[in-house]
């Protein structure tokens, strides 16, 4: 108990092979992360201003792009600080934030792509009782599932986790997450590895429940040609992410394997990599594949670069 009261600050040591190139990945961090911003930013704002686009799978989509740009804000720029330091240290309170904000985000995202597979459901399978069914009430009570969800499940996560004592400060990552503080504390983490289980078995029954949706979209769609081309205007984007986002989280979780023996670097590459590509793709696949959003999009740039002209 007296060391945890030592654990002022942690340091990150998962840059120690990347020094000889840190102005490179700075480079490169900063232009993913400029990137990131403008191209949500661009979605969401596309969204909430043209009223065409204000429909569930659209409003969907830009929680979606708020949660990339929330996840992301909780990494790149603590990230991007450390490229330009000598030591990599963050204070006890901000590696409890980062872990919160970034794992809120991987939870929010796949409640957000649980809830869009449910309305691709309704609108393929169910199209005449669609209206009836996904009002703008429950498009209100989703959205508020979707992310109060994450943040109740984070909260038990991070309350379950400050309780323990900690016997150490050491963290071979870029930044701070769960498993790695855990592998600090001074006591039995029996309590957080049960909770963690019942967390992977809801994101399993999640995983599942997509799975399903997808099974019934594909069984009604490929009854019509109307259909087919509906499922690849819709739900081709919705399935890549989702491929995406399994991709890279799976990734992530390999990394942790103690008996991968892998380089630093590659462990790092796989640790960020759901923070680099589902929020760059997510906007850039919707963006290409729905129309009425490139169409608003095009529409928007074409109307700014006349005003600009003219003045």
């Amino acid at each position: 108990m007296e060391n945890s009261t030592q654990v002022k600050f942690f340091y990150l040591f998962g840059l120690q092979e990347t020094l000889n190139n840190k102005s490179v990945y700075f480079t490169l961090s900063l232009v993913t992360y400029l990137l990131i911003i403008t191209m949500n930013l661009t979605l969401i704002l596309t969204i909430i201003q043209e009223k065409g686009l204000h429909e569930p799978m659209y409003i969907f989509l830009c929680s979606l792009c708020i949660n990339g740009l929330y996840g992301t804000a909780g990494f790149y720029p603590k990230f991007l600080l450390d490229l330009q330091s000598d030591v990599q240290v963050i204070s006890y309170g901000g590696c409890f934030t980062q872990t919160f904000v970034i794992y809120t985000s991987v939870m929010c995202e796949m409640s957000t792509l649980t809830v869009m597979s449910y309305d691709r459901y309704v609108a393929i399978c169910r199209p005449l009782l669609y209206h009836n069914i996904v009002k703008s009430l429950t498009v209100r009570k989703l959205l508020l599932l979707s992310w109060c969800y994450p943040l109740f499940i984070a909260l038990i996560s991070l309350s379950l986790t400050v309780r323990l004592p900690l016997c150490g400060s050491r963290i071979d990552k870029i930044f701070c997450d769960f498993p790695s503080i855990l592998k600090h504390a001074c006591f039995s983490i029996t309590i957080n590895q049960i909770w963690s289980k019942c967390l992977v078995l809801v994101h399993v029954l999640q995983l599942l429940y997509i799975v399903f949706s997808y099974c019934q979209i594909v069984r009604t769609c490929v009854k019509s040609a109307k259909g087919r081309i509906k499922f690849t205007q819709t739900c081709v984007p919705h399935v890549l992410t989702i491929f995406i986002f399994i991709t890279v989280t799976l990734f992530d979780h390999l990394q942790g394997w103690n008996n991968v023996n892998i380089t630093l670097n590659s462990r790092n590459a796989m640790a960020v990599q759901f923070l680099v590509i589902p929020p760059v793709f997510n906007p850039l696949i919707y963006g290409l594949n729905l129309q009425r959003i490139r169409r608003a999009v095009f529409r928007k740039c074409n109307t700014h670069t006349i005003f600009v002209m003219r003045r």
